[in-house]
């Protein structure tokens, strides 16, 4: 258990790693600031805006889409930018990184390409919908196109192998990996089928992390500056816990990990401005769901060296995309409807008709900003106390929510009788 004196000793560590990573986060909103302002003047010109057409919406007027793509250009700019400072020590200074941490003993690690093409996925098939519209399946194959990247990356399979290995050590069999004997010998294949159970574990995990927070992410970009500053506070909640790791030299995601999370916050740092009610263009698809994948892609990264306590931290950092997507499940699920059928109970709309716009989205702050807290507390003390507290608040954010939709449900079903 950290004491007081080991975590202020550790924060003032923490602040002299971050203060070499720095200017990732710099170039990141410097480049979102400049380029929101030209892709919504493009969004315009080419009419790609969301016109207020239904109910649940809260502009009057017709609002640019396409945000999305200012945000991932930020972030693209800021992970570019580091991989001229790994060479160039006065744009990033790495910090101590022992020998058998670096790439081939001697290059400092990078955000891994594969992090950048699972984005570049993301992003095609958010932008094909903002433009055109395309069915649900084809932003599913995207998704899945970006979880394979990571998987291929082996970026998250060590989750899995977390989780996997006590099974693995009554089996007496580590890593799992078994050859299934096939009927003779086949060419291109031989005699056996190697079957590796923590990969291929680790890639449903990757699958249902990747689509589970894109999904989520998109259920919550329900008011303006909604999404853009929740991701904001949980990306700071785990830049923390990246931060703590790298001070211990966890392992060779330590940098990465700080890099890109740091691209990310200064991205939707540079974006917020522009999308704060009264919000002048929309993330659209291309953007929630890019943020929904940078937030799963920080979550699993947590767990890079089988530290599945730290992977339940993030989980709890990120906790209002998943408490309303439950929500959402279980709701539609009662009504009959499907999934894919909209509706105006999320907790933003109930905190909406309650508080208005702003003071709906500063609630949702204050809720994002405590399961963050408790997050990276977790991070220290691994104790069941902050479970506990994390359960007993999701659980009453549960109820309430579920208690007001069914009200509002009665109260349709009556006005229309």
């Amino acid at each position: 258990v950290a004491s007081a004196s080991s975590i202020a000793k550790s924060a003032s560590t923490q602040l002299d790693i971050l203060s070499g990573y720095i200017l990732v986060f710099a170039v990141a909103f410097i480049v979102t600031v400049l380029m929101t302002p030209l892709v919504r003047k493009l969004a315009i010109a080419n009419g790609i805006v969301d016109h207020p057409s239904e109910a649940r919406k809260i502009h009057k007027m017709p609002i640019a889409y396409l945000g999305g793509v200012a945000v991932y250009l930020g972030i693209v700019a800021g992970i570019i930018f580091s991989y001229f400072g790994a060479e160039i020590p006065l744009l990033v200074q790495y910090h101590e990184i022992k020998p058998e941490h670096l790439i081939d003993g001697y290059a400092k690690p990078i955000v891994p390409l594969w992090i950048a093409l699972g984005m570049t996925s993301i992003v095609l098939v958010g932008l094909l919908d903002d433009v055109t519209g395309i069915p649900p399946r084809v932003k599913l194959g995207g998704q899945l196109i970006a979880a394979a990247a990571l998987a291929l990356g082996n970026i998250g399979i060590n989750v899995a192998a977390g989780i996997l290995s006590p099974i693995g050590n009554l089996l007496n069999n580590q890593d799992l990996i078994y050859h299934i004997p096939l009927p003779g010998d086949i060419p291109g294949l031989g005699s056996s089928i190697e079957l590796d159970l923590i990969y291929w574990s680790g890639t449903a995990i990757i699958a249902i992390f990747v689509l589970g927070a894109c999904n989520a992410s998109n259920f919550i970009d329900g008011l303006d500056g909604l999404l853009t500053g929740v991701t904001s506070i949980a990306m700071a909640g785990l830049l923390a816990i990246a931060l703590t790791l790298a001070m211990l030299d966890d392992g060779v995601f330590d940098a990465p990990r700080i890099i890109f999370g740091l691209a990310v916050l200064g991205a939707c740092l540079g974006f917020l401005p522009h999308n704060f009610n009264p919000a002048s263009i929309f993330l659209g698809d291309t953007g929630s769901l890019l943020l929904g994948y940078c937030s799963a892609v920080m979550i699993l990264s947590l767990g890079d060296t089988g530290k599945t306590w730290l992977v339940a931290a993030g989980l709890i950092i990120y906790a209002i995309p998943i408490i309303d997507t439950a929500l959402a499940i279980i709701r539609r699920k009662l009504a009959g409807k499907k999934m894919s059928d909209p509706d105006a109970d999320h907790l933003h709309h109930m905190l909406k008709r309650a508080f208005g716009v702003k003071g709906a989205v500063f609630t949702l702050y204050g809720i994002g900003l405590v399961f963050a807290i408790m997050g990276v507390m977790l991070s220290y003390f691994r104790g069941r106390l902050i479970y506990a507290l994390a359960l007993m608040m999701a659980s009453y954010i549960g109820i309430y929510a579920i208690k007001v939709a069914r009200q509002s449900q009665i109260h349709a079903a009556a006005a229309d009788s």
